[in-house]
């Protein structure tokens, strides 16, 4: 893809964001989005089917950066907090997707996000061990769900809890359980 191409779509990204700032997103037509970015509606259905593709691509796009660096046992709950810091300072683009029909959007990215670092983790945490894959994706999903629950929680507050507080608590109700729940699992 072109760096024009990239280019024009983080602009329509950052013009729904500006957008969001004082209309819901029921509210926001791709009119407005163009004319905000000051280009044609051909150039945005060029690059998107509709304003759902083009959140599903800030998402994909943006929260993969946001914890590219951050997929090990020794760095996970600094791939948490970046995602909180993402949320907060995106605050009114989450809040409206929520609380939209991009809900399922938002909660199909957490999941995939959430899940793909913790499956690195978990598989880090393998390493020497003799545990089947079909376990390690159990563990993985069994932590993603207790992860993405609590984010959701934490968005439905209206993001009012400090997040340190909360990966202090997961931090402390975790340590050496991704390695504990693979013993467990371990083939003998």
């Amino acid at each position: 893809m072109s760096l024009m191409s990239q280019t024009t779509k983080r602009a329509l990204a950052a013009s729904l964001k500006q957008l969001l700032i004082h209309k819901p997103l029921s509210k926001i037509t791709v009119t407005d989005i163009t004319e905000d970015c000051e280009v044609n509606r051909h150039t945005f259905y060029y690059h998107f089917q509709d304003i759902y593709d083009l959140i599903d691509w800030i998402y994909e796009t943006e929260m993969e950066k946001v914890i590219a660096d951050n997929k090990t046992y020794e760095t996970w709950a600094d791939g948490v907090r970046a995602l909180f810091q993402y949320a907060l300072d995106n605050k009114t683009f989450i809040t409206n997707t929520y609380h939209s029909l991009s809900r399922k959007d938002l909660m199909r990215f957490l999941n995939q996000t959430t899940y793909q670092f913790l499956i690195d983790v978990v598989n880090e945490q393998a390493q020497g061990m003799k545990v089947d894959q079909k376990h390690k994706e159990f563990i993985a999903n069994f932590y993603k769900h207790a992860f993405v629950g609590l984010a959701l929680e934490w968005i439905e507050g209206n993001m009012k809890r400090n997040p340190d507080e909360i990966i202090q608590d997961l931090t402390t109700l975790i340590e050496g359980d991704f390695h504990k729940a693979l013993l467990r699992f371990e083939e003998r």
